[in-house]
């Protein structure tokens, strides 16, 4: 009996997504996936038996391999060479911390700088257990990463309306990653951040500002009724992991002061976790954790397998004291937009 060499593909960019694997490699998986949506099975079945498949635009070698070994009932090799990449073990605490997440508060679709459109994202975060899953691209200032203007993001909360239909009860929640302004200002209408499920606020620019100037511009983010979550806090990138394996220091600023008005304000702090992010760092998520603040661990995936990360900010979040019943995406969509002010909706 074949099984289903779409599926098999996709498998393969997952695994390959979630070891950050090279994005020409991720693409030949996926596009010869979108190949196989849109072939007639008995063509494919034929070419497959005949060595023919090269001949379909967007099928290569290595995928035609992958194809053949799926119609032919066999797990494709090469799905079984990448299936634990960037599969990292973690701990039994941590285990059982991801076991209790419902969601993810921080992802990335096409629309911005995202890899895949939305509605696969929405598909794979199902696939691994999630109930929701949060839609926060970019806002308009950043855009080397494409970020949304007020139309594009109205657009987009029509897609979702429409995918949320289909894909019932699993939930796509609305969302946006807010750039903080020089000012502490957020990058976007305060009408629509309203209209909003969930709102990210991160600092992307002028990331070397002094401290008492960057601990003032945070501190008003967070202080904004909007704010939900402050993300990716310290804006470091860790030397080793991702980006050409170049580091990115921290931004400065009192942390104290800042967790202090996340503790006050109730916005959750994100535990980020990709593994070139890594943010907080463990010596600041202590200091947020003692100081009463709720978190969120976030993949902040932009690609299918990136949503596999969430065990790695688990493990980091446990090793610093952080329980279940301080994660906001431990709870479910009602309790979550009862915290956001945002109930009673969809």
């Amino acid at each position: 009996m074949s099984r289903d060499p779409a599926g098999d593909l996709r498998s393969i960019a997952f695994c390959l997504e979630r070891a950050l694997e090279p994005s020409y490699r991720v693409r030949a998986f996926r596009t010869a996936a979108a190949v196989v949506d849109g072939a007639d099975a008995e063509d494919l079945r034929h070419r497959a038996q005949h060595g023919t498949l090269t001949e379909l635009k967007g099928i290569g070698k290595v995928t035609a391999t992958v194809i053949t070994e799926s119609l032919a009932g066999e797990e494709p090799v090469y799905l079984r060479r990448v299936q634990t990449l960037g599969d990292t073990p973690v701990s039994a605490g941590a285990a059982l911390l991801r076991a209790a997440l419902k969601g993810d508060l921080h992802t990335h679709s096409d629309w911005s700088d995202g890899g895949s459109p939305i509605e696969e994202m929405a598909l794979a975060a199902r696939a691994i257990g999630h109930d929701y899953v949060v839609l926060t691209d970019h806002s308009p200032r950043l855009t080397v990463a494409n970020g949304l203007s007020p139309e594009r993001l109205r657009r987009q909360l029509d897609v979702v309306a429409g995918i949320n239909e289909r894909l019932h009860p699993f939930r796509i929640l609305t969302g946006i990653e807010c750039d903080i302004l020089d000012d502490g200002s957020l990058d976007q209408e305060p009408e629509l951040l309203a209209e909003l499920d969930v709102v990210v606020a991160s600092v992307h620019s002028a990331l070397r500002m002094p401290a008492d100037e960057m601990t003032p511009r945070m501190v008003a983010a967070i202080s904004n009724p909007h704010t939900d979550v402050l993300g990716h806090c310290t804006g470091r990138y860790v030397a080793g992991h991702g980006r050409g394996g170049k580091g990115r220091p921290e931004s400065e600023f009192d942390a104290e002061i800042v967790f202090a008005a996340c503790a006050r304000f109730d916005v959750a702090v994100e535990v980020n976790s990709r593994p070139e992010r890594q943010d907080p760092p463990k010596r600041l998520l202590r200091l947020a954790v003692e100081a009463g603040c709720m978190v969120a661990i976030d993949t902040d995936a932009h690609a299918p397998g990136q949503l596999d990360w969430q065990h790695l900010g688990c493990e980091r979040a446990y090793l610093c004291g952080v329980t279940a019943d301080r994660v906001v995406n431990a709870w479910g969509v009602d309790e979550l937009l009862s915290w956001t002010g945002r109930a009673g909706r969809g």
